[in-house]
């Protein structure tokens, strides 16, 4: 065990390459590796962000994750590993203690494998030699202030590469006019909803097809799943594509494991290239969670925010990661996931803040059966002055049965289902009786949402029982979609 960090979850990072380093080189490197372990669990990873997440490293999370918790995290336990803490709920809260909360708004890099496994004191040591600007030894006596801002600003050029340039601004969008039929109805200032379809477990299309039909008309676009619970089906981008030519505009989602950065990059610009334009960008569901055997488990090359940054700045500034120019720049509109419930209001507010700014313009929730919990979110991200920058479509699963309630409230992460909803299920009766009591809980529920300010529409996962969707649409009076295509001269931006 560390003396600031949890005990390191995987090994140390090695150079990909020893052959330029040199005698002296190797034994500083095991040297600084050594006192940085006992310190901080240091797994080398080149790029240290100590600075910005409460002398915490953050890369002891088993996901690696650099931005923030995931959705599955907890006050007690990790996810993944449920015997040992969550590394970024430690992160949180002694960022609280020592008021340093704002430090966690920066959006910080992916790593660089060039760098990982490396020392980074003479690094640091030569960047401050080279430096025209401090910070210098003397203005920590005499010009404190001083020696502060120079402090930061010499930590920042260290760990914000050029490639990457993270910050913790907001980004507004560089386009004015709307990017799909999605973005242009939420623009209305109308009561938006959008579905969920499952991909197949087969090749077929027809699935999709039949699915597609009944939301046809009562959406303004569907959301199809990318690998859920780290369990393979046909691909995001395919069903998107076929949703597509069957005349509904989908949502692809798009999750950061298993994928590279150029993967990553090249899903999209051949998504943007098939005329798909929303994309829902996630850090995926851990390999544990999915079916036996278990993919090799160290698959997180990028998190949710590194994804939305660098998407973002592929519309927008026209640049892959590595600084090539796009001559034709993708057309996205960005989306991401929200957790009321999964951290404390106030966390999860930071770390909506950071995807919001990083370029996420929607946000669909987890599934709400708690209306006050999520009044709760709602009012932290209001008290950062986020609703005015991000439509949010507040997610709403209808219940099937009793034992589906019991599952979302048991073994479903960053979901909260009363115990009155539970009760009312396990009361219904009959099979059909239990979906009639769930279909009546899920419209009591849209009534409350549609009427709650701060919210610009509804997320329906119904999940493999898409049939039901037209039914809660009509009968909570949800509006059908107002625009059902772009004009031309968007269209073919």
């Amino acid at each position: 065990m560390s003396l600031f960090s949890p005990r390191r979850y995987q090994a140390p990072f090695k150079p990909y390459r020893r052959d330029e380093d040199t005698f002296f080189m190797r034994v500083f490197t095991l040297g600084e590796q050594t006192i940085k372990s006992a310190l901080f669990s240091c797994r080398m990873c080149g790029n240290c962000i100590l600075q910005e997440t409460a002398f915490i490293c953050p890369m002891t999370c088993p996901k690696g994750l650099r931005n923030g918790l995931c959705g599955g995290a907890t006050p007690d336990k990790c996810e993944v590993d449920p015997t040992r803490p969550c590394t970024w709920y430690l992160i949180y809260e002694r960022a609280e203690r020592m008021g340093r909360t704002e430090k966690l708004l920066e959006i910080n890099a992916p790593l660089d494998g060039n760098r990982v496994g490396h020392e980074t004191w003479i690094d640091m040591i030569q960047t401050w030699r080279e430096r025209d600007q401090g910070p210098r030894p003397r203005d920590f006596l005499f010009n404190r202030k001083k020696f502060d801002q120079e402090w930061d600003s010499f930590f920042y050029d260290l760990r914000q590469p050029e490639w990457w340039q993270g910050d913790s601004q907001y980004h507004a969008p560089a386009y004015d006019e709307p990017i799909s039929i999605l973005e242009a109805n939420l623009r209305t200032g109308d009561f938006v909803t959008t579905g969920e379809i499952a991909p197949p477990l087969s090749a077929s299309g027809d699935v999709i097809l039949k699915k597609v039909n009944w939301l046809k008309g009562y959406v303004s676009a569907a959301n199809f799943t990318d690998n859920a619970s780290a369990s393979a089906r046909m691909s995001s981008i395919a069903s998107s594509k076929i949703c597509l030519d069957a005349g509904m505009e989908p949502i692809m989602q798009l999750q950061a494991r298993d994928r590279t950065r150029v993967v990553i990059e090249s899903d999209v610009m051949g998504a943007a290239g098939l005329g798909i334009r929303n994309v829902l960008c996630l850090s995926g569901d851990h390999h544990r969670f999915g079916p036996t055997p278990m993919t090799k488990p160290d698959q997180f090359d990028m998190d949710a925010v590194q994804v939305l940054w660098m998407l973002r700045r592929m519309r927008d500034e026209g640049i892959y990661i590595d600084g090539r120019s796009i001559k034709h720049r993708p057309q996205l509109f960005l989306g991401a996931a929200g957790s009321p419930f999964g951290a404390p209001p106030r966390f999860e507010a930071i770390r909506a803040e950071k995807k919001i700014n990083a370029g996420a313009q929607f946000i669909q929730t987890q599934p709400i059966f708690d209306y006050d919990g999520f009044l709760e979110w709602l009012e932290a991200l209001d008290k950062r002055n986020l609703l005015d920058k991000v439509y949010i479509l507040a997610g709403m699963i209808p219940l099937k049965s009793a034992r589906a309630a019991h599952f979302m409230a048991a073994d479903v992460p960053g979901v909260v289902v009363p115990d009155e909803v539970i009760q009312r299920m396990d009361a219904a009766g009959d099979k059909e009786a239990e979906q009639e009591v769930g279909v009546q809980i899920a419209l009591e529920m849209i009534d409350k949402l549609k009427n709650t300010n701060g919210i610009n529409g509804i997320h329906l996962m119904a999940v493999h029982w898409e049939a039901i969707i037209p039914r809660l649409v009509e009968e909570s009076g949800l509006p059908r979609p107002r625009i059902t295509e772009l004009p031309e001269t968007a269209a073919a931006a």
